[in-house]
């Protein structure tokens, strides 16, 4: 029993997995049989004589393939996923264009090149295989088909048998070349379709490019969308227990008159020190995403800034409607940071911050009257800036000759 079951697996070992593959070429055939109808209607109807019935026999049959090229790529891809698990990607990452886009394309020239030549090729390829299949299949039973004559023939033919024996073997041999070629015209035109019917090297990436980019504004606003939230419970949860701690003592130092000295200045202190707690978790929230901006915009935090800022800020903005959250806290960060790098570095008497939106991109211009000289690389903050800039496809361009002045300017995506 065990040497029967290995003589079966030893049968069945050259053709495991050439069913798939076979049928997968029969499939291939037939679409390509209805191409050739469609071609040879015309001739099959009527005999063309003129040269303009020529002319039209051949053209209109193959204007009838060109504009059916985007469904006969859809039976191509079916064909591939259903009978070998093979899914060859659009090369558009939208809808298809219309017909005269789609032909305008280079994916819908390469897929015409597969539809009108490799297509037809590799079917005769794949009828030259089947017609193996056949044949092996007729060689490997010629004794069936010997046991079917008449046995006055068989009596007639005295050398049959080792002759049979021969064709068997011939048959045996002509099955296994008929599997593996089966698989490798399958392989083959795996590889032509998913060069042909799908994107390009190029288009993958571009296609990538894309994709990182949807996935980085989608991080970028994700990241956004935490600080906001930890603001929220900072104000809402730590801040407001400050607030009630120094109320507190505030109003422990107030009321309570019998405390010896060493206590009343226990509670000065502890009161100094929520207070000065207080300021700097504003500081720290605004730092992670000011409520001003949330609530009342662009211009109203840009106008806080400049504020609270040690010299005279003059504030500029005009936007006709507000950026989406990631671009406002961008422009608000860079705000923030330029004006602290004008009061760190720049020795300047004045600063100047324009925030406008003419078209698609919103332009942010902070300029100061100081000694000038800032570069990316020497330290002020400004390498830091245009990494924020570049994380929502902005771009940063920084103008200081030495002795001033130093305008710096921001281009930022306007989407609401």
């Amino acid at each position: 029993m065990h040497i029967t079951a290995r003589l079966r697996r030893a049968i069945r070992w050259p053709f495991q997995g050439a069913g798939r593959p076979a049928a997968f070429l029969v499939t291939g055939v037939l679409i390509q049989l209805a191409v050739l109808v469609v071609m040879a209607l015309p001739w099959i109807l009527f005999v063309p004589e003129a040269l303009a019935a020529v002319l039209l026999a051949v053209l209109v049959p193959l204007a009838a393939v060109v504009s059916a090229g985007p469904l006969l790529t859809e039976a191509q891809r079916g064909r591939f996923r259903t009978r070998l698990g093979v899914d060859v990607p659009s090369p558009y990452a939208g809808p298809r264009p219309p017909l005269p886009g789609w032909l305008r394309s280079p994916a819908g020239r390469r897929q015409l090149a597969y539809h009108l030549l490799f297509g037809p090729l590799l079917a005769l390829a794949a009828v030259f295989v089947l017609l193996m299949w056949a044949t092996s299949a007729v060689a490997v039973s010629i004794y069936v088909w010997i046991w079917l004559v008449p046995p006055e023939w068989r009596l007639g033919q005295a050398g049959y048998t080792p002759e049979g024996a021969y064709v068997t073997a011939a048959g045996v041999a002509l099955l296994c070349a008929a599997s593996w070629l089966t698989g490798a015209l399958a392989r083959l035109d795996t590889r032509t379709a998913t060069v042909r019917l799908g994107p390009s090297r190029e288009e993958q990436l571009a296609r990538r490019v894309e994709d990182l980019a949807e996935s980085r504004a989608g991080l970028v606003d994700a990241v956004d969308a935490e600080r906001r939230r930890i603001e929220r419970d900072l104000h809402d949860g730590a801040q407001q227990r400050l607030v009630s701690l120094a109320v507190n003592l505030g109003l422990a130092k107030a009321t309570l008159g019998d405390l010896t000295e060493d206590a009343r200045r226990v509670i000065d202190e502890a009161h100094r020190e929520a207070k000065e707690a207080i300021e700097e978790l504003n500081g720290l929230v605004r730092g992670l995403h000011p409520a001003v901006l949330e609530d009342r915009g662009l211009d109203a935090a840009i106008s806080g800034i400049a504020a609270r800022a040690p010299l005279p800020v003059g504030v500029t903005v005009n936007l006709t409607s507000r950026p989406s959250p990631a671009v406002e806290a961008v422009a608000y960060f860079v705000v923030s940071e330029a004006l602290a790098n004008v009061v760190k570095h720049a020795e300047a008497s004045r600063a100047e911050v324009t925030v406008e939106c003419p078209g698609a991109t919103l332009v942010l211009v902070v300029s100061d009257d100081g000694v000038g000289g800032a570069e990316p690389a020497g330290g002020t903050g400004l390498a830091g800036l245009a990494k924020r800039v570049a994380s929502v496809d902005g771009r940063l361009s920084v103008d200081s000759p030495v002795g001033g002045p130093t305008v710096m300017t921001v281009e930022l995506p306007c989407v609401p």
